[in-house]
């Protein structure tokens, strides 16, 4: 055997070699992959792989984290403080390209790219440098941007499945806050002959942070309420089931509406450490002495229609809940005349636009008032609904919608 015929031998031995190890480390890490093993395992048996297997002196590998932002999960001799501007670089990047003195001075401590991407979404990026063997080069790069794309794709997928879990999760969290929070809201409120009560509640999502309610205490007393709690989902359910356990508690030891509110208000601090607040506002009926007090904690205020008069309720104090104690809390009395109606509703009434960007505002709502002030309370909300959605045309709620409708016959 002479010396081109050793030397093919041995070549062919390299190669074979090369096979042989590639199989191999292609086969470890599938495996692992199969196993579920953790993403820092797959770091690790990246980076071996490469340092070991393969020679490579330089590496970092990228992916593109659950906050959207590309971190480095996996490097050999990589000093990250040029982070940012590595990345920077590569996102430029769309398929395999090996670097040369023409580019970024950022990347001249490496000798290939290698970006992996999800349809038209790159979810990770390889740069490696430092290769110690030039032999069969190029089946060395193809076989390193196989085992790259493998362990990418295996990344994305844990991450992808993670979000699932965790959507799977706040899904079953939401429909439960929201069974939670329909339960708090009264399905059937009370229609007498001396009064009568109806509801709209329109929640922006699938849990709002809007409430209502109606307390009787005997056949000539009653109040109602409505509230705004700050901030939307799970948290402003929980705090709305709180805050009514709150009411019901107090508004039978309490019976003047001054002494409530800042008893409610202690309790609500206490929980909430003015994280959150609530607008409030409490109206009580009283039939034998012909009034109507209220208090008004921060709340878009309900509008008053008394004989042939109409008002505005502001009378009051600061919100629920943003200080341990009120500083000053002002209740108003004021005679019932034969008749009235009194329309109380949140914010997002009064914030609903239409496709011109208009609002729904107050001089809208007074006019409707005044027109339908006459209807029983159930025609009144239907056609104030109407009037919504006549209004607002496609456009979506930009907010919850509560409204409670009282008259007082």
């Amino acid at each position: 055997m002479n010396s081109r015929d050793i030397a093919i031998m041995e070549k062919l031995e390299k190669e074979l070699s090369l096979k042989e190890l590639q199989i191999k480390s292609l086969l470890t890490i599938t495996q692992a992959i199969n196993d579920n093993i953790s993403a820092e395992g797959l770091y690790g048996m990246y980076q071996n792989f490469l340092s070991w297997d393969m020679g490579i002196s330089v590496m970092a590998l990228f992916v593109n984290s659950q906050s959207e932002a590309w971190e480095c999960v996996s490097n050999i001799n990589y000093a990250r403080s040029s982070h940012k501007k590595l990345v920077k670089q590569l996102l430029e990047y769309d398929r395999l390209h090996t670097i040369k003195e023409t580019d970024s001075e950022t990347l001249q401590n490496f000798d290939i790219i290698i970006p992996v991407y999800h349809k038209k979404d790159p979810i990770a990026y390889s740069v490696i440098g430092g290769i110690k063997s030039r032999d069969d080069l190029y089946n060395k790069i193809q076989f390193i941007t196989t085992i790259t794309n493998i362990v990418a794709v295996a990344l994305e997928n844990k991450r992808l499945f993670k979000r699932k879990l965790e959507q799977e999760r706040l899904n079953k969290e939401i429909e439960l806050a929201s069974g939670v929070q329909k339960m708090l809201i009264p399905e059937h409120l009370p229609k007498y002959p001396s009064h009568q009560l109806s509801s709209i509640y329109k929640p922006h999502s699938n849990i709002g942070g809007d409430y209502l309610d109606y307390i009787e205490f005997d056949k000539n007393k009653f109040a109602f309420c409505i509230a705004d709690i700050s901030g939307k989902g799970v948290p402003a359910a929980l705090l709305m089931a709180n805050f009514q356990a709150m009411i019901q508690s107090l508004i039978y030891q309490y019976r003047d509406l001054e002494t409530f509110v800042f008893a409610l208000n202690q309790a609500v601090f206490r929980i909430t450490k003015s994280d959150k607040f609530i607008t409030f506002f409490i109206a009580q009926i009283d039939h034998k002495r012909k009034t109507l007090s209220y208090i008004n904690a921060g709340h878009y205020p309900p509008i008053l229609v008394n004989g042939s008069e109409i008002r505005r309720l502001k009378s009051g104090c600061t919100v629920i809940g943003a200080f341990e104690k009120l500083p000053e809390i002002e209740e108003e009395k004021i005679e019932l005349k034969d008749e009235a109606l009194i329309l109380s509703f949140t914010d997002g009434l009064a914030d609903l636009k239409n496709q011109n960007g208009e609002y729904f505002e107050d001089d809208r709502i007074e006019s409707f008032v005044k027109k339908h002030a006459k209807s029983d309370v159930d025609t009144f909300n239907e056609e104030l609904l109407k009037e919504i959605d006549s209004f607002k045309g496609d456009t979506e709620y930009v907010d919850d919608i509560a409204v409670l409708t009282c008259k007082i016959n």
